[in-house]
């Protein structure tokens, strides 16, 4: 798959109507935040990180003669992209079950 499936905020836009009838989504919603909002900008954002790693920073860190250095910078880069993929995994309240402790 080489294209993106989020790449435009009409695609976006379209899940977001889709998320926004269901029920077991919509049931997050606020006066401030559109629960089925929330979950499609954190899949567009979440599409294009998991791509980045895949396509961009895992071939640099695999590289055949990657350098020391080159490698410490791409691990500090797929660090910062996967502190992005935290936020969005935590931001949806539809998956805070995700997060909860066992009682």
């Amino acid at each position: 798959m080489d294209q993106a499936l989020l790449s435009k905020p009409a695609e976006i836009n379209r899940l977001a109507q889709i998320l926004v009838a269901l029920k077991s989504v919509n049931r997050f919603d606020t006066n401030e935040e559109i629960e089925g909002g929330t979950l499609a900008h954190a899949f567009s954002d979440l599409e294009t990180a998991f791509r980045r790693f895949l396509l961009d920073l895992l071939p640099r860190l695999t590289a055949e003669n990657v350098s020391e250095a080159d490698a410490t910078k791409v691990l500090h880069e797929i660090g910062e992209e996967f502190r992005h993929i935290d936020y969005h995994l935590h931001d949806p309240k539809f998956y805070e079950y995700l997060w909860q402790k066992d009682a």
